[in-house]
């Protein structure tokens, strides 16, 4: 699940016969110094060279690569760990002569390189916790082989290898937002502002200057444009209302320093980690953004908004796999909803037919419906009795047309919804755990091919996927934008202190 396996190749030109010739030396060199799960991907193509090509070490792969091992500190690894310079020097040296044993440690020694960077790079991290639900989504150690085999259907290398087409695009991008983010904020002065204080453009004070020295501005007393528009870009990275006025959210913000950001940025890169590729058809969703994503192919397929847990009943960790879409669903409702909606409704004179209910004698398969009259509404509205209560399928039940189902012992799954206004609202967090979707009918289109449409009014229609679809639910506090990065409010509480 975490590489790709199959990548749709790229018809080459015929080389001409001398071109053919300097390969076929190179390969017959490869075949002598390849070893191990190296030989085995070798092997499958007849010893053929992967980084050369008419006599030369191909320049745009071989670099793309050596830019990620040196760059690797970014991943929580050791760059030296990875001889960049010396690979970098082999390559000189190989180009420069042209010998085709030179070509061919090269080439061995890049794919090595390759093959242990993304075993090191997809290695879980301990500090996050992902519950996985099945077989299929547990990490596994990448076979070199595999590794190798991927990146050499990819219809560019070069492109394959620059992108970390087996990580998540947003493990990338984020990878990429915390070097600019430790270059915008990281090296500022960790000088704590005075915070009985707010700060407002045009006024001057002694505090106005211990803001300056904090920011990294010029010495001075003054709350000029200059300050103001330093103060809104650190707003904006850090999910603040960025008015330009550093009040108390603001100056709480700045004083926590950028090693607490620093800690933040490589717990969400941890996080992210744990995402396939996007050559793994998938779908992931961000509790914390409360956005949703779906991959194939190498490529990003759509998005749209969804509504996550509410931080009294979270959206969990976990990853599983979409088996089958139920059309027509009941809700089952949660029974202290239960207790606090229906039961007083009951008790005021509501009835459970009119309102679209049913009452289940227990929480089985085989559950008998109950009459209204024999159930002791009192206890329930006064939590002494547990109820299962089900909102019958039609246009007002809250999973919707369709919800899609990844078995779990905690009832988590993706489903449609009637209420709509709350995909207007810029933090969406109200759910009791499930996700709901903004457009559930988009994403039934992508996992069936076409709309998913039930066959009658009956409740409780299952459709099999054509074929299982992952599916990761993640948080991440931290999301890349155009220039660099935004921190979330953690309204879960998960990143700690």
């Amino acid at each position: 699940m975490l590489i790709a396996g199959s990548v749709p190749g790229m018809a080459a030109a015929q080389p001409a016969a001398s071109d053919t010739a300097a390969r076929s030396s190179v390969a017959a060199e490869i075949r002598s110094a390849a070893s191990g799960k190296l030989r085995d991907f070798y092997g499958t193509r007849g010893y053929w060279p992967l980084w050369s090509d008419r006599g030369k070490v191909r320049a745009e792969p071989a670099q793309a690569l050596l830019a990620l091992l040196d760059s690797a500190d970014q991943d929580g690894l050791r760059s030296r760990d990875y001889d960049a310079r010396g690979l970098s020097r082999a390559i000189k040296e190989a180009d420069a002569s042209g010998d085709p044993k030179a070509l061919a440690r090269v080439d061995v020694a890049l794919s090595k390189a390759l093959a242990t960077y993304v075993a090191d790079v997809r290695r879980p991290s301990k500090a996050v916790k992902m519950r996985y639900l099945d077989p299929e989504v547990e990490p596994q150690a990448p076979d070199a082989a595999e590794v190798l085999r991927a990146a050499a259907v990819a219809p560019s290398l070069a492109s394959y290898v620059e992108k970390a087409g087996w990580m998540s695009p947003l493990y990338m991008k984020l990878r990429a937002a915390s070097g600019a983010y430790a270059t915008r904020w990281g090296g500022l002065p960790a000088v704590n502002v005075p915070t009985d204080v707010k700060l407002r453009p045009g006024g001057s004070s002694g505090e106005i200057a211990i803001l300056r020295h904090r920011l990294g501005l010029p010495d001075g007393v003054d709350y000029d444009r200059a300050l103001a528009a330093k103060v809104k870009l650190f707003q904006a990275d850090h999910g603040l209302d960025a008015d330009g006025i550093a009040g108390a959210q603001t100056i709480e913000a700045l004083n926590r320093g950028p090693g607490h950001y620093g800690r933040i940025l490589t717990l969400n890169l941890e996080r992210a980690r744990l995402l396939p590729g996007p050559w793994v058809r998938h779908v992931e969703v961000d509790a914390a953004s409360a956005r949703l994503y779906y991959y194939s192919g190498g490529e990003l397929d759509g998005s749209m908004k969804v509504v996550a847990g509410a931080k009294e009943s979270q959206t969990p960790m976990m990853a599983g796999m979409i088996r089958y879409a139920t059309l027509n669903p009941y809700w089952n409702v949660p029974p202290d909803l239960v207790e606090r909606k229906i039961a007083p409704k009951i008790l005021d004179g509501a009835t459970l037919r009119k309102m679209r209910y049913e009452a289940l004698s227990d929480w089985t398969a085989e559950a008998q419906t109950l009459n209204q009259s024999e159930i002791d509404w009192q206890a329930v509205a006064a939590g002494q009795r547990e109820l299962r209560v089900r909102q019958l399928p039609g246009g007002n039940n809250a999973m919707g047309k369709i919800k899609f189902m990844f078995p779990n012992d905690l009832g988590i799954y993706l489903h449609d919804t009637p209420d709509r206004a709350l995909f207007a609202k810029p933090v969406r967090h109200f759910s009791n755990g499930c996700v709901r979707l903004e457009d559930a009918q988009r994403l039934g289109r992508w996992f069936f091919g076409k709309t998913p449409t039930a066959e009658s009014d009956a409740p409780e229609q299952y459709v099999p996927l054509p074929r299982p679809v992952p599916v990761y639910l993640t948080y991440l506090t931290v999301v890349p934008t155009a220039d660099g990065v935004q921190f979330l409010p953690d309204d879960y509480g998960r990143d700690g202190e």
